[in-house]
């Protein structure tokens, strides 16, 4: 009976120390966006003017690009624990690979806003526009380069059923990037 319930019992995904940066992050973030709000609710014309110059179909494509690396490094792990090593793998890769197509696509807006004349010093809205997004598009970097690592190791380290460890770390920091994506384009492109 013992047995069976120390089988069932939850535990938390991943490094503690993950968690705490990923808390760290949280409220890095979270203190980055109520002084945007701030400063909007200040100045509201110049940041409905820099709004008005995102593209809300590029910024729903990096949605997308991110909900669906989140899907993919959920896979992964999922593959892993249930012992299929060259599945876990793959996905991984895919994840990786749609934080790849996400960089891709905001070094692209990045050009196009740069190419148009907006950088930090514009006016307060870029300067919040290239702090957030650019605090993010590491952080996205990071993730992405880490999922990589952790696919490419996957054959060689053996991970599987009960040694899912180093992927669901991971995954962890994927899913807070990808979450933060979640509140950061609808605060910076959306919301009026």
């Amino acid at each position: 009976m013992a047995k069976a319930q120390a089988e069932t019992t939850q535990h938390l995904s991943g490094d503690l120390a993950m968690w705490f940066i990923v808390a760290i992050e949280m409220l890095t973030f979270g203190l980055f966006f109520v002084v945007f709000a701030v400063a909007r609710s200040r100045d509201p014309s110049t940041f409905r003017a820099g709004q008005a110059t995102l593209g809300l179909n590029l910024g729903a494509i990096n949605t997308v690009l991110l909900l669906t690396g989140s899907w993919c490094a959920a896979r992964g792990v999922l593959a892993l624990r249930q012992g299929r090593a060259a599945t876990g793998a793959r996905w991984l890769w895919s994840a990786a690979a749609f934080g790849a197509g996400f960089l891709l696509a905001k070094g692209f807006e990045y050009r196009q806003k740069a190419l148009a004349g907006y950088d930090l010093e514009t006016d307060t809205f870029w300067m919040f526009y290239y702090v957030l997004t650019g605090f993010h598009f590491v952080h996205v970097a990071a993730a992405t380069l880490i999922l990589a690592a952790i696919a490419w190791l996957t054959p060689r380290r053996g991970w599987g059923r009960d040694h899912t460890h180093a992927p669901e770390t991971a995954a962890v920091f994927w899913h807070m990037v990808d979450l933060l994506w979640v509140v950061l384009f609808p605060l910076v492109y959306v919301l009026r």
